[in-house]
């Protein structure tokens, strides 16, 4: 080998033109940066027998006719017509000794690569299907990419769109994830019925489901995500619409927070009303006043909270026939538990059963228990119970003729 071969195959010279081109490359090596995820070897005059030399995390990738060819992995390779069958189909390689061909080599790093941050240069219009106002909405965070599949990479990144410096593929994918993030956003919003309002509470949720969807378009790149993070998902608070949202959310909470302690108290609404009715009347002045408040103390003082409305009915009742004669005990009523979307509720009473009943909220396959019970069961096959369901009302009265 002469020295003007080996100093072309140190990369120490030029292509030259004309007559003086006529040296061949018997040493391809990589010698890009470190952080270069495509990188091309500077000259293609090459010959059958030169050594190709991969490294660990890379391949090596000919390329010639705006087409990706034969991709060779690490170690190191001798070019012949056996190691690379597609070129040697187009060049027409001859078998043995040593023939140029031209070719260009692209050597792509198929290592991780992280760090890529991204945000949404203006606010996006997202609508809120649980409040009916679109809001301006931000989002960002950071997503690597990692190059899966060389040949589909070198086609449609250089071949076809001729992007090489590491700057410009980040580019073309920080655009392709701020593109596609209304949309993908949108479509979470739709069909998890979350308001906006809620994203940044879901973020591991909106998270993956991101993940899921954008892999699907990097993925016509011969690229996937090596991992995709959320930092923030906000809406405009100071937006009209996102004042409604949060004055809507204050609205919600306050009577979420109401519910639960009715809940835990064992009061439905109706049973609330009652008790502040039953209140005022114990306050008047008068014997049937300081009847009332003597029946609501024992109520209390007995932990029946759950039946107090039926029982001060029957106290007032009484009184109102007999005058001052003390009512007789109280009759005990069942108290049954519900589990409602898997959360258990009550006690209630009969008459509270038969309400969840007509709401449609308790249901023949509804468990229940109550004291005494081994285990939950179906409601209707508590005979107490079964009258509940199937229960019509009688046909109307025939018309008066006048």
């Amino acid at each position: 080998m002469g020295i003007f071969n080996k100093l072309r195959t140190d990369g120490m010279t030029h292509d030259g033109q004309g007559e003086e081109r006529r040296g061949m490359i018997d040493r391809i090596q990589y010698n890009g940066e470190e952080n270069d995820l495509v990188w091309k070897f500077p000259y293609d005059n090459i010959s059958t027998g030169a050594q190709l030399i991969v490294n660990g995390s890379q391949e090596a990738i000919f390329f010639k006719g705006g087409a990706a060819l034969d991709v060779l992995g690490p170690g190191q390779h001798t070019l012949s017509a056996n190691n690379i069958p597609l070129l040697q189909k187009l060049v027409n390689l001859p078998f043995g000794g040593r023939t140029p061909f031209v070719a260009e080599v692209w050597y792509v790093d198929k290592k991780p690569h992280t760090g890529i941050l991204y945000g949404t240069p203006a606010p996006i219009p997202l609508f809120d299907p649980y409040y009916n106002v679109t809001v301006p909405v931000r989002c960002n965070g950071s997503f690597g990419i990692r190059i899966v599949d060389s040949a589909v990479f070198i086609n449609q990144m250089v071949g076809t769109r001729h992007l090489v410096s590491t700057e410009n593929i980040e580019d073309f994918f920080f655009d392709l994830v701020v593109d596609r993030l209304s949309e993908i956003l949108s479509r979470y919003v739709v069909e998890a019925q979350v308001s906006i309002g809620q994203l940044n509470a879901r973020r591991s949720g909106v998270r993956d489901f991101m993940f899921d969807m954008l892999n699907k378009e990097v993925g016509k790149y011969g690229v996937e995500l090596e991992q995709f993070n959320i930092v923030t998902i906000d809406f405009d608070k100071n937006s009209p619409e996102g004042k409604i949202i949060i004055e809507a959310q204050a609205t919600d909470a306050a009577a979420a927070a109401e519910r639960r302690r009715m809940q835990q108290l064992g009061y439905t609404y109706q049973q609330e009303r009652q008790f502040d009715v039953m209140e005022k009347a114990a306050g008047n002045e008068g014997s049937a006043g300081a009847m009332m408040g003597a029946g609501m103390g024992l109520g209390m003082g007995l932990g029946v909270g759950n039946v107090m409305g039926a029982q001060m009915g029957q106290i007032g009742g009484v009184m109102n026939a007999q005058g001052m004669v003390p009512p007789p005990p109280p009759t005990i009523q069942a108290m049954y538990y519900v589990l409602v979307n898997n959360l258990q509720q009550g006690p209630y009473a009969l008459p509270q059963l038969q309400q969840m009943v007509q709401q449609g909220i308790l249901l023949p396959a509804t468990l229940v228990w109550k004291q005494g019970m081994p285990q939950w069961q179906a409601a209707s096959t508590c005979p107490e119970l079964a009258g509940l369901f199937g229960m019509t009302p009688p046909p109307p009265p025939p018309p008066v003729v006048p």
